[in-house]
C-alpha cells in the first residue's frame, strides 16, 4: 500500500482540536519532498468528505488524474474516500429513467466516475476495487434506455471504468458472471458512435481471452444475439457511418467468434455476411493485423464440417468414406 498522510488515514470528524475535512497537522516528516506537489491533493481528498466542497474537489482531482501516479492509492485507502464517491453515483440513480437529468448532476457523476476509473486502472488498487464489487454500482449507467447528453456522458464515463480494468483470468470472470456482454449491447444499441466503439472493445478484449470465447460460443442463443448485435454495427458502418477504429474491433471480435463456435452451419448462419463487402474491404486494407484477422475469418466461414474419420486407405466422397469391395 501506499504511504499515507496522516490526514488520510484517519476519521477527521473525531480528532481533536480539528474540524469534520481539515487536515490533522503534524510534524514535518523525512521525504515529504515537494509540499506544493503533495498537499494540495490531500486537502482535495479531505474536501471530499465535506459537502461545501466536494464538487469542486471532484472536479480537480478529475483533471489531475492523468499526472498523479499515487492518486489512485490515495483516494482508495484514505479513510470514507471510496464510500463518499459511491453515494455521489447512487444519488443519481432516481434520474436515471426519467429526462430530468441536468447536465450539471451528469458533470458531477462524471468526474465522480473518472475517479473510479483512475482506481479501476491502477495496479495496486484494481484487485480490491474488483473485490469490493464496485463496478455493481457503475452498471445502472450502462443500462439505461435515454439518448440525450447527460445519459450519454454517464454511458461513455461508465464505460471508461470498466474499459480500464485488466483483462486477466480474475477481471474476464468477474465481467462474465456480472453479465457485462448484456450491458455493453445495450450501450451499442442506444448509444452515440463513441459508446458503441468502448463497448465493442471491451466485448473484444473479453472476446480474446479463451474464457470470454467459450462463454459466447456455449449456447447457440448467446451466440446470435452478440452476433446480431455486431451485424446491426456492420451494417451501419457500410451503409451510413464508416468508422475505422470500430470496424477493426468488429472483425476482431467475429473472428473470436468464428474460431470458437464448432458448429459450422449455424457459425455461417449467424455471422455478418456484410463482412465480405468490397466496402469492408477497402477500409482496412491499409492495417495488416485487421487483414489478418480478416483472412481467418474468411477461413472460418468456408470450412465445412470435418469428415468423419475414415480407414487407411479408404476412398472419400463429398466428405463421406465410400465402401470399398475387400479383395
Amino acid at each position: 500500500m501506499a504511504t499515507l498522510p496522516e490526514s488520510l488515514l484517519a476519521d477527521q470528524s473525531s480528532l481533536p482540536g480539528n474540524q469534520a475535512g481539515q487536515p490533522a497537522s503534524r510534524p514535518p516528516q523525512p521525504g515529504d519532498g515537494d509540499q506544493s506537489r503533495r498537499v494540495p491533493v490531500e486537502q482535495l481528498i479531505l474536501e471530499l468528505n465535506d459537502d461545501r466542497t466536494r464538487e469542486n474537489a471532484l472536479q480537480r482531482l478529475s483533471k489531475i488524474r492523468e499526472i498523479r501516479e499515487d492518486l489512485a492509492p490515495l483516494l482508495w485507502h484514505s479513510f470514507g474516500t471510496t464510500f463518499t464517491l459511491l453515494k455521489e453515483i447512487i444519488a443519481v440513480y432516481r434520474l436515471l429513467s426519467t429526462p430530468n437529468l441536468t447536465q450539471e448532476s451528469s458533470n458531477r457523476a462524471c468526474n465522480t466516475l473518472s475517479l473510479f476509473q483512475c482506481i479501476a486502472a491502477h495496479p495496486e488498487t484494481r484487485e480490491p476495487f474488483l473485490r469490493a464489487i464496485v463496478p455493481f454500482y457503475i452498471y445502472p449507467f450502462l443500462n439505461t434506455t435515454e439518448k440525450d447528453k447527460p445519459h450519454e456522458y454517464l454511458r461513455l464515463s461508465s464505460l471508461g471504468v470498466i474499459g480500464a480494468l485488466d483483462n486477466d483470468e480474475e477481471t474476464v470472470l468477474f465481467l462474465l458472471q456480472t453479465q457485462i456482454f448484456y450491458h455493453c449491447m445495450r450501450c451499442i444499441e442506444v448509444g452515440t458512435g463513441l459508446s458503441k466503439t468502448v463497448a465493442t472493445f471491451i466485448m473484444e478484449r473479453i472476446l480474446m481471452s479463451p474464457e470470454g470465447q467459450k462463454y459466447c460460443c456455449a449456447f447457440h442463443d448467446r451466440f446470435f444475439v452478440i452476433t446480431q448485435a455486431l451485424t446491426k454495427m456492420l451494417d451501419r458502418i457500410t451503409t451510413e457511418e464508416p468508422s475505422l477504429r470500430l470496424l477493426k474491433l468488429i472483425v476482431r471480435c467475429c473472428m473470436r467468434l468464428a474460431e470458437g463456435q464448432k458448429d459450422a452451419d449455424y457459425r455461417n448462419l449467424c455471422l455478418p455476411k456484410s463482412l465480405k463487402d468490397p466496402k469492408v474491404i477497402n477500409l482496412i486494407a491499409d492495417d495488416p493485423t485487421s487483414m489478418a484477422c480478416m483472412r481467418r475469418l474468411v477461413q472460418c466461414l468456408t470450412t465445412t464440417r470435418r469428415a468423419p474419420p475414415t480407414d487407411a486407405g479408404a476412398e472419400v466422397e463429398n466428405g463421406h468414406p465410400v465402401k470399398t469391395e475387400q479383395e
